[in-house]
């Protein structure tokens, strides 16, 4: 792959903290140029291209696959089937662990899904493999798909989420309501929504013996490498992966999917290198969604807006054959305070593939109806939409009374107001029009996420020459992390940026853990700032101890690391570069290591989340029912923010996420055949350039000791939080029309 370089640091900061500073990403050129080396884009000699046939039905069993015909068509090599696959170590179906989920590997005729894989065929050309799969041309024996909420039995699941409790009461809600002199109950669906990353799922595979190499993209490179060795009962240290760049993941690349182990499982079985990436429809399936809910909330509140009872009952989707369950009731937990909180789930098993994280999962399906159902109840109490939020404006964590590690939204409320223009909001609705006679309306949301953190390894060297290397086996997905990530290491090491050299995104590296739940940065950013303190002090100890070093007896002092320099704390006159120590004491690299843990003990103490408040501006054509998301602003407390520019572009991007959740985004279902009919990007609709109006975020001050290190509380999925439940408010206040069922549509406000 080409060498990732670092952009020139603005003059002004070369010598000062890089973190806080808007440098432009570090890999921009090597992507505008095209020179970026994804994981399909390897190709290595000898290597066969394969494709999945998937299958045309939702349930029932695969009766025959024409193997022959395939066979003799030229350029294939082999055809991988139920009845001719190479052996794993272990069963797919075992859960070995809570992130083993249940795979699909040619290991049955049963058919529990549209778009689950029959069949893999290896040919010499794409072209080859594409036709191949084609003349496969299965039959099957097809039972009724059950789709839709209501196609079969509910249950109550053992638990939501991350091992969250399905049901969680705080007070007695139902007695609150009984009591309240007002009451909003309201029911809301989403829909199914599919990951669709620039990059879809793919790998290329090498086998030497039972040595493996891959090229593929991977939110979780030592997790990944885990669960391979074990389907393939190797040791992990004989699997290289290499994921230096990702198209996008969303959570979807947390986890190795069926199609990428399928893809290994070829190269195995025909002895060569094979590439399998999956077609754009083939995404819709084998590897995680948004499951679909219905959502009923029950609020209640005094007359004088003050709420008394907040109850939010989700109806969730999964599969026939594994337990992934949305955890959207539980967006009620943090945000609100009311004396009677309870949240409860319920769930359906379908004739779909499984469910599983995408960005935001829970709290953007829980939010936008939770935010949504507030704006009801502040109407039916004739309250401005933000002086009720602010009027139960939680100053503990409402269920569990922990203080906030830190909490700045009362500050992104009038922040976000201001700049919005949002005191000249009318109360009612279809009360403003712009110059062309279009309706116009403002909504807003309340935005939460919690500030999340896992372990992660780095690695930290000093070099003689005064430079530095560390090393940590990062994700970039394209935030930008390891343009971060090397900020960090720069102000770990006292070093100025084009000084170091960061390595990342192979599994030989130290564990990065997992990018994902918006904790990638404090995760793995901790353990980079670990590992430069703890060379630091090495590096200190050999000068301090050092008779010949003017930092010579600074041990109690101590000394301050800057521009490659060790300077004494009490008299910064006295110092020493890097360069000098280490070559006096005739050591070529000083090495150390850091970690990235969790704190036990602030966990337990503090209810710790990033806050937000998300202002939209919508205009309906009163006519044709059109509607066009015109201007939003966000305000964000998320901690620390190790580089401004980067952040801005994330909380963007979840902003418009929030409007296609609104406005855009479902995956539609033929009941008779349970295949998904836009599965593709033509009709699988989400915002383009031409979609999205005027964005302007602002970054609220924050200083939160408790969360890291570092102070740092993420942001990738915030944005999308409270900006659906914005949007959706904004049409309400345009059109007077409530509408309960999303993405919102043009009937829907036509109808009112």
């Amino acid at each position: 792959m080409p060498e990732l370089r670092l952009s020139q640091a603005p003059a002004h900061v070369r010598h000062g903290s890089n973190i806080g500073q808007p440098l432009t990403r570090r890999d921009g050129i090597l992507k505008v140029t095209g020179t970026a080396r994804f994981a399909a884009d390897n190709h290595l000699p000898g290597m066969l291209y394969a494709v999945i046939a998937t299958s045309s039905i939702a349930r029932g069993r695969v009766t025959f696959l024409d193997v022959e015909a395939a066979k003799h068509h030229p350029g294939i090599v082999d055809v991988m089937t139920p009845a001719h696959k190479p052996p794993l170590a272990v069963d797919p179906e075992a859960k070995t662990n809570p992130f083993a989920f249940r795979l699909d590997l040619l290991h049955s005729d049963r058919v529990r899904y549209a778009n689950q894989p029959i069949a893999v065929v290896i040919a010499e050309s794409l072209e080859a493999a594409t036709q191949g799969a084609k003349l496969l041309a299965p039959r099957y024996e097809a039972e009724p798909a059950r789709v839709g909420l209501d196609a079969n039995e509910s249950y109550v699941p053992p638990s939501v989420g991350l091992f969250n409790q399905a049901e969680v009461q705080h007070g007695d809600a139902n007695a609150a309501l009984a009591a309240a002199p007002m009451r909003i109950e309201a029911t809301y669906e989403t829909p199914a929504q599919y990951h669709n990353a620039m990059e879809p799922h793919g790998v290329v595979a090498a086998w030497d013996g039972d040595t493996l190499s891959l090229d593929m993209p991977t939110q979780g490179l030592v997790m990944t490498r885990a669960r391979i060795a074990e389907l393939f009962g190797i040791a992990p240290e004989h699997i290289h992966i290499r994921s230096p760049f990702l198209g996008g993941g969303f959570g979807s690349k947390g986890i190795a999917v069926g199609p990428q182990i399928l893809g290994i499982m070829a190269a195995r079985l025909v002895g060569r290198p094979v590439k399998l990436v999956l077609g754009r429809e083939q995404m819709y399936g084998p590897v995680g969604h948004r499951s679909a809910t219905r959502q009923t909330m029950r609020i209640g509140a005094d007359r004088d807006g003050t709420l008394t009872a907040i109850a939010h009952h989700a109806k969730i989707s999964t599969s026939t054959f594994d337990d992934f369950y949305e955890p959207a009731a539980d967006a009620s937990h943090p945000l609100y305070a009311s004396p009677a909180i309870a949240t409860s789930h319920e769930a359906v098993r379908l004739d779909i593939g499984t469910p599983l994280f995408m960005r935001a999962p829970g709290e953007a399906t829980g939010s936008i109806v939770l935010e949504s159902v507030l704006d009801e109840a502040a109407w039916a109490c004739r309250m401005d939409p933000l002086a009720f939020r602010i009027k139960n404006y939680a100053e503990v964590e409402p269920m569990s009374g922990r203080p906030f590690s830190s909490k700045r939204l009362r500050e992104c409320y009038a922040q976000g107001a201001q700049r919005f223009g949002w005191s000249q909001r009318p109360l009612a609705p279809r009360q403003m029009r712009d110059d062309a006679g279009l309706l116009v309306g403002w909504g807003m949301g309340t935005a939460i996420f919690p500030a999340l953190m896992f372990e992660a390894q780095a690695r930290a060297v000093l070099r003689s020459d005064g430079t530095g290397v560390v090393e940590s086996g990062t994700h970039d997905m394209g935030q930008g992390a390891w343009t971060a990530f090397a900020q960090i290491a720069a102000d770990s090491l006292g070093l100025d940026l084009e000084q170091i050299e960061f390595k990342a995104g192979t599994s030989d590296l130290p564990d990065a853990g997992i990018a994902g739940g918006s904790a990638h940065t404090a995760t793995a950013g901790s353990a980079i700032q670990d590992a430069g303190a703890a060379v630091i002090a090495k590096l200190a100890d050999l000068a301090t101890r050092d008779q010949h070093s003017p930092l010579f007896g600074a041990g109690n002092a101590g000394v301050i690391a800057r521009g490659g320099r060790l300077f004494r704390r009490d008299d910064e006159t006295r110092s020493e570069s890097y360069a000098d120590i280490l070559r006096r004491a005739g050591v070529n690299e000083l090495e150390a290591r850091g970690k990235g843990a969790i704190d036990p003990a602030a966990q337990a103490n503090y209810a710790m989340y990033a806050h937000g408040a998300v202002f939209a501006e919508v205009k309906v054509d009163p006519e044709l029912g059109q509607i066009r998301a015109t201007r939003m602003v966000g305000a964000f407390a998320v901690g620390r923010i190790i580089n401004p520019k980067l952040v801005r572009s994330q909380l963007f991007g979840g902003m418009i996420w929030g409007q296609s959740f609104a406005l855009n985004e479902e995956a539609i279902t033929d009941r008779r055949s349970g295949r998904i009919i836009n599965a593709n990007l033509a009709e699988y609709h989400i915002p383009v350039h031409a979609d999205v109006g005027a964005l302007d975020v602002i970054t609220v001050d924050e200083h939160d000791p408790h969360v890291n290190a570092l102070g740092i509380k993420g942001v990738g999925e915030i944005g999308v939080v409270g900006s659906a439940g914005a949007v959706a408010n904004a049409v309400w206040h345009a059109t007077g029309v409530r509408v309960r069922r999303f993405p919102i549509r043009i009937d829907d406000v036509l109808e009112g």
